[in-house]
């Protein structure tokens, strides 16, 4: 065959393989891969000669000028639906044994090669590292039981070490798992609690470039002067002091060089042990370390985006305060990697003697209003968040992660307060549930039976404060409460703010001082100026609908007076409902046509005698009828096989 009629022969033999995939995929109904699709109709291309070739030898016994009949018409029509109708049978297959997702494509396999060939070096020196410090045996999920707390403080003590060694994101890491005290148990708390996110700093040859490159000018012009000597350094970004032309004294963050791929690259890691530690461990599916991983990921990338820190600064600082100083951002020198803001003078808050009763106070007094009146918090205040300034007031720092509220949730809250310092258990009960979701199946009377326990433990006369909130999430962990991020984040603070309020000021009574909130504040909205403006703003929103309620009776009354009353409901209102009934009885449809033509194929080619059809094959007409029905049989019982193993693999586990 000479090389002209070879290329003909390929270019049509890839169109017949391209025509036979789209009609593959169009008599099933549903959308494939393409890689797939054409795989599929290559296959179906490449065997379709082996099934049809006796049916066609058997025109070879023709003559020449012999008729071979209207029905060899139909014959050749089904030997082309067998070929379309192989790569349809292994499509089926393929859906029901090798789902859509679950290996990677050729495409995505050669776009990541590359990154698995780094992943697989970090992999090595991170596993490396876990084994040097013990935790092999928990990695394979052998680990020894952490029932005692003897296994947990081990356990803890080596997860710390190991976190140390791994670097910027598992450090930071360990930091947010130090805060979750709903979620881990105390010596984890207590144990992550010593990481020090504090690193050797780069040299300024390394970030001069950055500063340059993002403020699009030489230092020496953007800033009146520039402090090269870093003022703090951290495994994410550097802090320096400068003066602006105004006279303004700021610190100006830079992120260090590079540090944006390095963090992506160990997320991919954390997600990915993530999943392999809740698959194969049960104490990693007790934590739920992937919904810890997702909830790390989300943060730290946030801190990378120093736009972000600046947003949630200028929010928090939009309501003035006189307990607390919050530094003002300059936005229009703010970058993704460069955050200039305004230089607060004071000392940090542990080393800071004397009076800590009273800054415990105004920093609980200062978070309590930003949750519950403002809506906007500070969602990590641990102590190496806040300053003491010159004046004896409240500095707060580093606004990587800022919680909002809506008006409903505050309102929820606000509620659940007022029932903490009545102590009224069903009151407790009830806000809790607004301000998480209900689930189907709670028990009402347990929960608020827990409910008055611990608040017989907690709040009574003399009684301790200490791990308040981590009993009440303790609590609605076992009840199975799912709490919504928002909220959580408002737990999460109030969890580590109750750390630092204890190593602030020994002995401060958090309950007392959150009661006396509640009465100066809450309360103070209840009544008097605040109750009146509720009620005329209630009245206000209800007066429209007031207008028109009489008239909507008098509309009812005589309705119902003459006969004419009558109520309409509409089925199916919602388009969802519509289409899902809709493909239940397409199903159905096609299931009944399969199986009738399926029937009348088996009852045809059980029938003897008939008209002869094909001389050539001996075909009656009745068998040519019937094995035109078993493909069309074929064909409907593939499409609703289809639908059922794609409905399955999209249906939530």
């Amino acid at each position: 065959m000479d090389v002209p009629t070879s290329l003909f022969v390929s270019i049509a033999s890839l169109v017949m393989v391209l025509i036979v995939a789209r009609l593959a995929q169009r008599l099933l109904g549903v959308r494939f891969g393409g890689f797939r699709v054409f795989v599929a109709a290559v296959v179906g291309f490449a065997i379709a000669p082996a099934i049809a070739g006796p049916i066609i030898a058997g025109f070879e016994n023709l003559k020449p000028g012999d008729d071979p009949g209207f029905g060899a018409v139909w014959v050749m029509v089904m030997v082309a639906m067998l070929a379309v109708l192989i790569p349809m049978v292994i499509l089926v297959l393929a859906e029901a044994l090798v789902p859509p997702g679950s290996i990677p494509g050729p495409i995505e396999v050669l776009r990541g090669l590359r990154g698995r060939v780094s992943r697989g070096r970090r992999y090595s020196q991170i596993t490396r590292i876990a084994v040097r410090h013990g935790l092999g045996p928990y990695l394979r999920g052998r680990g020894e039981s952490l029932e005692d707390r003897s296994g947990k403080v081990r356990l803890a003590r080596s997860l710390r070490q190991a976190l140390d060694d791994g670097g910027v994101t598992f450090v930071k890491l360990g930091q947010i798992l130090s805060t979750r005290r709903d979620l881990l148990p105390p010596e984890f708390v207590e144990e992550l609690g010593k990481l020090q996110d504090q690193v050797a700093p780069l040299p300024w040859e390394q970030i001069e470039p950055v500063l340059t490159a993002e403020l699009g000018g030489p230092v020496e012009q953007v800033f009146a002067a520039f402090d090269r000597v870093p003022l703090a350094a951290a495994s994410i970004a550097q802090a320096y002091t400068a003066r602006l032309h105004t006279g303004e004294d700021v610190v100006v963050k830079v992120q260090r060089p590079g540090i944006g791929a390095v963090v992506a690259k160990d997320l991919d890691i954390v997600r990915r042990l993530a999943a392999t530690l809740e698959a194969r461990t049960k104490w990693g599916r007790a934590l739920g370390v992937r919904d810890l991983a997702e909830g790390f990921a989300v943060a730290i990338r946030e801190e990378l985006d120093f736009r972000i820190e600046a947003a949630n600064m200028a929010a928090v600082s939009a309501t003035p305060s006189a307990q607390v100083t919050y530094p003002v951002p300059h936005t229009r020198m703010c970058t993704d990697r460069v955050l200039v803001m305004q230089r607060l003078s004071g000392k940090p808050l542990a080393g800071v003697p004397g009076e800590s009763a009273r800054l415990a106070r105004d920093l609980l007094d200062t978070l309590l209003r930003q949750i519950l009146l403002e809506g906007v918090f500070h969602a990590d205040p641990h102590p190496g968040n806040i300053m003491v300034l010159d004046d004896g007031s409240l500095g707060l720092l580093d606004f990587g992660s800022v919680g909002r509220l809506d008006a409903s949730v505050r309102a929820a809250l606000q509620r659940f307060l007022l029932a903490l310092n009545r102590q009224d258990p069903l009151g407790v009960t009830d806000a809790l549930l607004e301000v998480v979701p209900r689930p189907e199946d709670i028990d009402e009377a347990a929960l608020e039976r827990a409910l008055g326990q611990f608040m017989a433990r907690h709040l009574g006369p003399g009684m301790d404060s200490v791990a308040m909130f981590t009993d009440l999430f303790r609590i609605v962990s076992e009840y199975g409460l799912s709490i919504p991020p928002e909220v959580a984040a408002v737990f999460r603070a109030l969890a580590t703010l109750e750390g630092t309020l204890v190593r602030l000021a020994p002995g401060f009574n958090l309950i007392a001082e959150a009661r006396s909130f509640a009465g100066r504040y809450l309360a103070e909205q209840m009544s008097g100026t605040g109750l009146k403006e509720a009620v005329a703003q209630e009245a206000v929103a209800l007066l429209p609908m007031v207008r028109r309620l009489p008239r909507r009776i008098e509309r009812i009354a005589s309705a119902a007076e003459h006969g004419r009353f009558t109520v309409n409901v509409r089925l199916f209102n919602d388009d969802r409902d519509r289409r899902y009934l809709t493909g239940i009885l397409h199903q159905i449809l096609l299931t009944v046509l399969g199986a009738t033509a399926g029937l009348m194929a088996v009852m045809l080619l059980g029938t003897d005698g008939g008209p002869v059809a094909v001389a050539a094959l001996d075909l009656s007409l009745f068998e040519l009828i019937g094995y035109n029905l078993l493909v069309i049989c074929a064909i409907l019982v593939l499409r609703v096989l289809v639908l059922i193993f794609r409905r399955r693999e999209e249906s939530p586990s």
